[in-house]
């Protein structure tokens, strides 16, 4: 079976299309002040590493002005930086300087709701009900004889009802504003023209910085549907990727928003382009987001929630590449990032990465962790995932083979989920713990140039063995994963055949994941017994050693057919 239409040779082809793009979580992956967070000239200092990586772009989580109470998605100025991250004049020179390493750059932006702290959120809660200051946002009345009742069963994201209700400015209790993460983040009502408005001003205040796209957070989120109706399911659970329709996921009107963002992106020189926070099933929803009108890319959550299993994993790869192809979209491959259990804990405990991330599927059961299979097949995951067509998305520390951090102290975890769900889930923090750069602990294994600080004054405290997976240990070192990624993308820059194009899958068995591309070029992928390489193939690159012609099991590898 080929997927895929051919497409023009790679120098014309929209560089998205095929791009490996480099997730950074800001507050943890680079302190320049010595303050224990990231920050924008920490990723600035790292340019050069990720041009020796070989990534094509960077997408910056966002660094707005925020009180961060979910660390930065709670934005109260979407057009400056937030100061303990540096200036607009530093995110400026790095724009610039990314470009000078021919890196792009995409920010990320977080239209379904800002922090309560913004100028029109405050001005909403001074304001009368009825108030213009209020239609910017979800305020309705309470059900019940007082209105004491919220206005309808919708929960949050994040544990608990989604509505809070106010205290209006004669000290009585009042109207309720919905939610649907965290308390502090307060929906938009994006039926109101000056939302619509003012998102299209801060998408040109960035392009004209010279970004080079958008990362758009809940981006199958922000229209509600008409009246707020209740859910009628029986699970009313608001997880992002939930197996029914609601009434605040996926409504008809967001695509009617990207149509007019897309315009605007449109007007801009460079390709400037778009990709989709949109957990949405099946794939044929997702490319609903991709038409020729709308965004450029969509995060792939079917094959991030596949288990390490080769059947499903090939179904959710038929069903994107066939759904994204009757709209002429590239798929956007992605095993990682900042929301769900690392890979090489997922991939050895068979977790599901749900957006739901319920204290089951992010704690697992570590007496089980096969931490040495669980990392063999991360490695052999990421070969899967950049052999096809299409471009894909790297999560910072991925590279390293980072697994999960899971003795983080319940006094230091900071994801609102922990709070917000009564203490019972630990919420995301596992996954954002800052990277090590150094195998000395000092500066929090090189994490922050302040010497003197120790892995646990971090912003996430680091565990005691986490200079084990540092930079420095991996980057002389043949059989590390980080010289795995670095093989694996110049590869993937020299052949011709790879990003977007036309793929075959070939028969090699039950247990074997295996397929081709242009030039003779095959990536096989086993799950089980090993298995004889095909005769007279040559090995370009592979996740584990091999002896011989046998591949083994939880290995994959990158074949020069005959």
């Amino acid at each position: 079976m080929t997927l895929h239409t051919p497409l023009p040779a790679r120098d014309k082809r929209l560089w998205w299309r095929d791009a490996v793009t480099y997730q950074i979580y800001i507050r943890s992956y680079a302190d320049s002040n010595g303050d224990g967070k990231g920050d924008v000239e920490g990723i600035r200092s790292r340019l050069p590493y990720l041009k020796e990586l070989g990534v094509d772009a960077i997408w910056i989580t966002p660094w707005y002005p925020s009180p961060q109470i979910d660390h930065g998605y709670d934005v109260a100025d979407y057009m400056a930086i937030e100061p303990d991250y540096g200036t607009l004049a530093d995110a400026e020179r790095l724009i610039k300087e990314a470009h000078e390493h021919g890196i792009r750059l995409i920010v990320d932006i977080v239209p379904n709701h800002s922090s309560d702290k913004h100028a029109w959120f405050q001005a909403a809660l001074k304001a009368a009900p009825g108030s213009l200051e209020r239609a910017r946002y979800h305020f309705v009345d309470g059900k019940g004889s007082n209105g004491e009742l919220p206005p309808n069963n919708w929960t949050s994201i994040f544990g608990g009802p989604a509505w809070e209700r106010v205290i209006e400015n004669d000290g009585t209790p009042g109207q309720w504003y919905l939610h649907l993460f965290a308390v502090e983040q307060p929906d938009f009502n994006w039926d109101n023209h000056e939302v619509r408005e003012y998102f299209v001003s801060v998408l040109k205040f960035w392009l004209d910085r010279g970004v080079d796209g958008f990362r758009i957070d809940v981006a199958h989120g922000m229209v509600k549907a008409a009246g707020l109706p209740d859910i009628v399911e029986v699970d009313t659970d608001s997880e992002m990727l939930a197996a029914d329709t609601r009434p605040f996921w996926d409504q008809e009107g967001v695509h009617d928003i990207y149509r007019e963002w897309r315009k605007v992106l449109d007007s801009y020189p460079g390709d400037r382009m778009a990709v989709a926070e949109a957990w949405v099933s099946p794939a044929s929803r997702i490319a609903r987001y991709l038409r020729p009108d709308e965004l450029a890319n969509s995060f792939n959550f079917d094959f991030l929630t596949s288990p390490w299993e080769p059947n499903s994993l090939k179904k959710m790869i038929n069903r994107s590449m066939e759904a994204l192809e009757d709209v002429g979209a590239p798929s956007s491959w992605v095993f990682n990032n900042h929301d769900v259990v690392r890979s090489v804990d997922r991939f050895d405990l068979g977790l599901i990465a749900g957006a739901s991330n319920t204290t089951l599927e992010r704690q697992g059961d570590p007496s089980r962790l096969n931490l040495k299979r669980g990392t063999l097949r991360a490695r052999s995951g990421a070969l899967l995932m950049l052999a096809l067509p299409g471009g894909a998305y790297v999560y910072q520390g991925e590279e390293l083979a980072l697994p999960e951090v899971r003795d983080i102290p319940e006094d230091r975890l900071t994801d609102p989920r922990w709070a917000m769900s009564d203490h019972t889930d630990r919420g995301r923090d596992g996954c954002r713990v800052p990277i090590p750069w150094k195998h000395d602990s000092a500066g929090a294994f090189g994490f922050s140039s302040n010497p003197a600080l120790k892995p646990e004054q971090a912003w996430l405290p680091q565990s005691h063995n986490w200079g084990t997976y540092a930079v420095e240990v991996q980057e002389d070192d043949p059989s590390s994963t980080l010289t795995m990624y670095r093989r694996a993308l110049a590869i993937r820059h020299e052949e011709s055949g790879l990003g977007d194009g036309s793929m075959s899958w070939i028969d090699a068995g039950h247990d074997v994941l295996a397929f081709s591309r242009p030039g003779n070029f095959a990536c096989y992928l086993n799950f089980g017994e090993p298995i004889q390489l095909p005769e007279h193939s040559k090995v370009l690159l592979s996740s584990a050693p091999i002896h011989g012609t046998e591949l083994p099991t939880d290995t994959a590898v990158w074949l020069r057919l005959p």
